[in-house]
């Protein structure tokens, strides 16, 4: 539009005002003149300056005439035209020709004739541009400016998009035209009469009324731009979100969900920031059809309900400690998936259960405290409720101590974990860790750490099942004693492109054998994963229910090529040999015979546009993969490629099954605004797909288009396998409009 192309002359002309304002003198001389004038009356004092090639006064008038390069200054606004005229009588200023306006706030005003108030806070403007402070654009035929806030305009045009530098003249990419537009700065609205949405020069929308916050507002009470579509759950529906801005460090959106086959779904978001913490809180709630009635169970015991309610709060007491807690609770399994709030979780799942805890901790020196408390609720159907435990307290306490004068430090971890059910058994547990670690390294640069611990642990259980013919007992206890020493030999060359480096590694563990009694219960270290990352440990159990015992040396070899302008590779192997076999594990997790299973794991990034992991576990016998992790990560920008292949054999009695899975993604940045994306995911144990999406996302600065197209593939209870296709358009400054359509799988 020429009213919006005008404007990027005027653009051109801030910057050089700006460095006129900071180098010109106040008096110049030869061409140049320079006046002052002070006003002063009993409210306030005016000093008024012009700055011109040339200038004319009439003293009896009272009237200066100033032309060619006019700067007329009061305080903080500064006005430049070609012609200026002031009255200084009468307080009023004429301007004319390639006028610009620079407001204290930094916006900037166009125009080709104005006549304003010696203030230049009130009067009229013909051909009137505007650049906002967030550089959106506004132009009008005329306007009318009262006390430097207000700013009528008359056949008027927004738009926070740049225009074509090719062609000025065409549209912008959207824009809004309108009979009358104000922008209040006091309230920090611009409002709209009268008008209508272009898109691409066409119109698309037309409203009576229109009203958003200008460009200098972080919050502001009002409704934000409503949601529509359609989903398999709800049918059609439409969310009028309403935003209200509390205080300066509190807001709350309160978002009804109008649909067609469910009920209204009430949801609401809380936000708070205080001086030493901030809590956020989600929720929301909805009545029961006749055809919920029939789907599901009432777990929340109330009838008639469903809903949700996540809350998260952290908060510092002093510089020592600190407190929080994330609450997490739905009525029914499903409700949250089923009905779009799965991101409201504050805490990720835990086996397919929606965690809630609170805690307590401090940090001072080298001395850590922790204590909190867990529930869960289950996200399956079918999983019984009266079997998942509840955790309080669970307490840590840590010291590690100053290393002494050979280097040697000594460590104390104190637990105490009380569990508790409504079926099944419930433990308390008291485990005390000590330790002493001592490094050295030989005169030839072999490196060595002597480790010594003594770990205690108490438990006192109640309604356990021993399956073993060991004697039951409410009470039992370990007091086991370890040793160990570690020894590396790195050895490293070079070049003027890369270092190369060689290193074996071995270490000796020697403790005694047992110490896992049928009368210990065993929560947390049901699952052993035996990879690269604990092979040199002196427990491969990721818990403190079970512990590696009996003599055992871990041995392996890392080799890597490091170049000095970046890009690496490198990888470890490895095995742990034991004196007797240790039945404490399981089948399955390859540490069962003397000799484990080869682990193993290999990294190479020779640049920025490739890099490949790749972390594997290999049988003993016959080098037969037990585990295999592949990570792939490679292309530009243009075309980027993430691919990720995993295989886990199964562990005997462990509740999961062998997996075999592989996932991948293509990325692509087309253009500077359009980019893409496809990704899928596969279950090839069982040969089913997972999911499937395909992404096509337009962006600019003014303006977002998306459209995603999803497939998933999962049924729980009255979730149903489903596709998705979902727009979004957002205007941006102006807010978002989004649509989506599910459409269930047929299959």
């Amino acid at each position: 539009m020429k009213i919006l192309a005008a404007m990027l002359k005027p653009v051109r002309k801030i910057t050089l005002l700006l460095i006129a304002l900071a180098v010109t003198p106040e008096v110049t001389f030869g061409a140049t003149t320079a006046e002052k004038y002070s006003d002063n009356s009993e409210e306030q004092s005016n000093e008024v300056s012009f700055r011109a090639d040339e200038m004319d006064y009439d003293r009896e008038l009272g009237i200066t005439t100033a032309r060619g390069n006019v700067q007329f200054t009061n305080q903080d606004r500064v006005l430049q035209a070609d012609i200026i005229v002031y009255n200084k009588k009468q307080n009023f200023v004429n301007a004319s020709g390639n006028i610009t306006l620079l407001e204290p706030t930094g916006e900037v005003l166009f125009a080709e004739f104005m006549e304003l108030s010696g203030d230049l806070k009130d009067g009229v403007i013909a051909d009137f541009r505007a650049i906002l402070k967030d550089g959106s654009l506004i132009a009008a035929n005329g306007g009318r400016r009262t006390n430097g806030n207000l700013l009528d305009m008359q056949n008027a045009v927004y738009s926070p998009c740049k225009l074509c530098e090719d062609d000025p003249s065409r549209a912008p990419l959207w824009q809004v035209k309108a009979v009358r537009i104000v922008h209040d700065k006091k309230r920090q609205t611009i409002k709209y009469e009268n008008a209508w949405l272009e898109v691409a020069g066409v119109p698309v929308l037309y409203t009576p009324y229109l009203s958003h916050p200008d460009p200098s507002v972080k919050k502001k009470s009002g409704f934000l731009t409503p949601s529509f579509g359609s989903t398999t759950s709800t049918g059609t529906f439409t969310r009028t979100p309403y935003y209200y801005n509390i205080s300066s460090n509190s807001d709350a959106t309160i978002t009804p969900v109008f649909t067609a086959d469910e009920s209204v779904i009430l949801g609401g978001e809380y936000r708070q920031k205080l001086q030493k913490g901030d809590f956020k809180a989600r929720a929301s709630i909805k009545q029961n059809t006749p055809e919920d009635e029939r789907t599901y169970t009432a777990e929340s015991g109330i009838a008639g309900i469903r809903g949700h309610v996540s809350a998260k709060g952290r908060f510092d007491y002093d510089k020592t400690w600190r407190w929080g807690f994330d609450a997490n609770r739905q009525s029914d399994t499903t409700y949250m998936s089923r009905f779009g709030f799965k991101g409201d979780n504050t805490l990720p799942k835990i086996t397919n259960t929606l965690a809630s805890n609170a805690f307590v901790e401090g940090f001072k020196g080298r001395n850590y405290v922790n204590a909190e408390a867990y529930s869960f609720q289950t996200t399956l159907t079918g999983q019984e409720e009266d079997t998942i435990p509840i955790i309080f307290p669970l307490v840590d306490v840590n010291h590690v101590s100053e290393p002494n004068t050979y280097g040697a430090e000594t460590t104390l971890d104190l637990n105490f974990l009380a569990l508790s059910r409504q079926e099944g058994t419930d433990t308390r547990r008291l485990s005390v860790h000590s330790g002493w670690n001592l490094p050295y390294v030989a005169p030839k640069g072999d490196i060595y750490t002597l480790r010594a611990k003594i770990v205690g642990d108490f438990y006192n259980t109640k309604d356990l099942e021993v399956t073993s013919h060991e004697n039951t007992s409410n009470y039992a206890h370990r007091l086991l004693p370890q040793v160990a020493l570690d020894w590396r030999y790195p050895f490293v060359s070079g070049d003027e492109n890369v270092y190369k480096m060689f290193e074996p590694i071995a270490s000796v563990v020697l403790s005694p054998y047992g110490g896992n009694s049928a009368n210990i219960p065993n929560e947390d270290s049901q699952n052993v994963e035996f990879d690269d990352t604990n092979l040199f440990s002196e427990n491969r159990f990721s818990g403190l229910d079970r512990i590696e015992g009996g003599p055992r040396i871990n041995y392996g070899l890392k080799w890597g090529v490091f170049g000095k302008r970046g890009g690496s590779t490198s990888f470890l192997l490895g095995q742990s040999y034991r004196y007797k076999k240790d039945d404490t594990f399981v089948v399955g997790s390859g540490l069962e015979n003397n000799f484990s299973d080869i682990v193993g794991r290999a990294q190479a990034s020779p640049g920025p546009m490739i890099n490949v992991f790749y972390r594997t576990r290999l049988s003993k016998d016959n080098l037969e993969p037990k585990r295999n992790e592949l990570d792939l990560r490679t292309g530009t920008p243009a075309l980027r490629l993430s691919a990720r292949y995993a295989f886990f054999d199964r562990q005997e009695g462990s509740e999961f099954a062998a997996r075999e899975e592989i996932s991948s993604s293509f990325s692509s940045q087309i253009t500077e605004t359009w980019r893409s994306s496809l990704g899928a995911s596969k279950d090839i144990a069982e040969g089913d797909t997972r999911s499937m999406n395909l992404n096509l996302t337009y962006e600019d600065e003014c303006f977002l288009f998306s459209s995603t197209i999803n497939r998933t593939f999962f049924q729980n209870q009255d979730m149903q396998p489903e596709n998705a296709i979902i727009f979004r358009f957002l205007f941006k400054t102006l807010g978002e409009v989004s649509q989506g359509l599910n459409i269930l799988n047929s299959n």
